[in-house]
């Protein structure tokens, strides 16, 4: 194992993170807030006075190439360091008092969860909540594939960081170069941030406002500097806006490629795509009829609130509009079940992923038909392709370890006694990355309720469902550490 070579790449990235820290110093500046500007003056030039000496030591002994080993341990370290040079600016600006509160909502953030302790969000400075939205998009797209994207400069190789790193069964490489992979999603993903956020201005929000929102949308991560999230708006053209958005960034960032580059019969022949926009369609509609009969009794003000509820949950964003937990039952046996989900693979959604599910729904069909015709031959294929019998085991396996983690962690914390919704709810929702639940943890409550070990263990469920679970666990066995 390259352990200098670990540590070299873990400076460069603590590093970028560092430098990330100027925005919200200047929006600290630009809101009078010194204190804070202080705080984040601080922690910048410690980390990259410590982090530069790191990475000089270790740049003339590093090995230029990474075992696969490697990449599992180089990618869980970077998550878990990441979210402790994350947590400085709130533990030491005072806004989270509690390291373990300030740790949890920076884990909540790079890995896209939306989970919060706060429980007053505009009483905080809004430099400090800028940072928070900014973990957001750092952690969307993955820090560690953002470094991937220098380490050619480097001299070293990246396609193990982002097999570890990557949401999804598999990587599709865009360009030869996994470097120049990297390169373009991040584009692409600017891109689409700077869209948003323009249509947001558009639409009234301040400049402030619109990037926050924006970077809790293209993350798919639900963040937002109001108590009331997106709702507090009050706008259908946000609410639309936002909605496609969160729907844009749950498809496999490889066909948004695609598009740009004129593929369009590729993308049209994705069955993850279709299955993926028939779920949403389909939720959205089921739950337009819910609320319209039950509810609002108005159509149009179904559709708005039904799509945005549908997409948050399914892309595993976290925003809302209303408190979902005041609608029917059938509405809210929708959404539950949305959070099983999740988005594309290659998305910056969490949860199991649609091309999971799918292939475990197309080959129970296909067990089906064995049972009728046992000499039967039957082929799985997704998007025109076979599917090797492989990487139907794999998936089976990842869904196996996926329900067990969910109810261990829903074990662990339901210790304190919480109700069975909450606890199940909040294994769902750290696990998943999708931030708000159902009971004690719904639309308008939050997790500050639970205690530190609650916290710790959320926090690493949150990782574990980040990292798609077999990159952390992996690293608990005993075969790993052998050589």
């Amino acid at each position: 194992m390259h352990l200098i070579t670990i540590v070299n790449i873990i400076s460069i990235l603590l590093i970028l993170i560092a430098v990330s820290m100027i925005f919200p110093a200047i929006w600290a500046l630009y809101f009078k807030e010194f204190s804070c500007f202080l705080t984040f003056s601080t922690i910048i030039i410690s980390v990259l006075i410590v982090c530069c000496v790191i990475f000089c030591i270790t740049k003339n002994k590093k090995e230029n190439n990474l075992s696969t080993k490697d990449g599992f341990l180089l990618v869980s370290l970077s998550w878990l360091l990441a979210s402790i040079i994350g947590a400085l600016p709130f533990y030491f600006s005072g806004a989270i008092p509690s390291f373990v509160d300030a740790f949890f909502e920076t884990m909540s953030g790079f890995t896209t969860t939306g989970a919060s302790i706060l429980t007053n969000i505009e009483a905080l400075p809004k430099s400090i909540l800028f940072w928070r939205s900014l973990t957001h998009w750092l952690g969307g797209m993955g820090i560690v594939v953002l470094t991937v994207a220098i380490l050619p400069l480097l001299g070293i190789g990246g396609l193990q960081l982002i097999k570890a790193e990557a949401p999804g069964p598999t990587v599709d490489k865009i360009t030869p170069r996994i470097g120049e992979t990297a390169k373009y999603l991040w584009f692409i993903y600017v891109g689409f941030s700077a869209l948003e956020t323009i249509l947001l201005l558009f639409g009234g929000m301040n400049l402030y406002d619109a990037l926050t929102h924006t970077f809790g949308t293209m993350a798919t991560g639900g963040f937002s500097t109001k108590n009331s999230s997106v709702a507090h708006f009050n706008s259908a053209y946000i609410d639309y806006i936002i909605t496609i958005f969160m729907i844009l960034a749950g498809i496999n960032f490889s066909l948004h490629y695609k598009l740009l580059t004129g593929n369009i019969k590729e993308i049209i022949s994705d069955s993850e795509l279709k299955a993926y926009l028939t779920i949403f369609i389909v939720a959205t509609l089921l739950l337009s009829y819910d609320l319209t009969k039950n509810h609002f009794n108005n159509i149009w003000n179904a559709l708005r609130y039904g799509s945005f509820q549908a997409a948050s949950i399914l892309t595993t964003t976290g925003y809302a509009t209303y408190d979902y937990e005041k609608w029917p039952a059938m509405s809210r046996t929708i959404l539950f079940l949305l959070m099983f989900i999740g988005g594309c693979s290659g998305s910056t959604g969490g949860g199991i992923k649609v091309i999971r599910v799918f292939t475990l729904f197309k080959q129970s069909l296909i067990e089906m038909k064995y049972l009728i015709r046992p000499k039967g031959i039957f082929t799985l294929r997704l998007s025109g392709s076979v599917v090797k019998k492989d990487i139907v085991y794999a998936i089976s396996g990842f869904f196996f370890l996926y329900i067990a983690i969910v109810l261990t962690v829903a074990l662990l914390v339901s210790l304190e006694d919480v109700d069975i919704l909450t606890s199940i709810s909040s294994a769902l929702a750290t696990v998943g990355n999708i931030g708000p639940g159902f009971g004690k943890i719904g639309p308008t409550e939050n997790y500050a309720f639970y205690s530190d070990f609650s916290k710790w263990v959320l926090s690493f469920a949150m990782m574990i469902g980040r990292l798609e679970i077999y990159t952390v666990l992996v690293l608990f066995t005993p075969h790993f550490w052998k050589k």
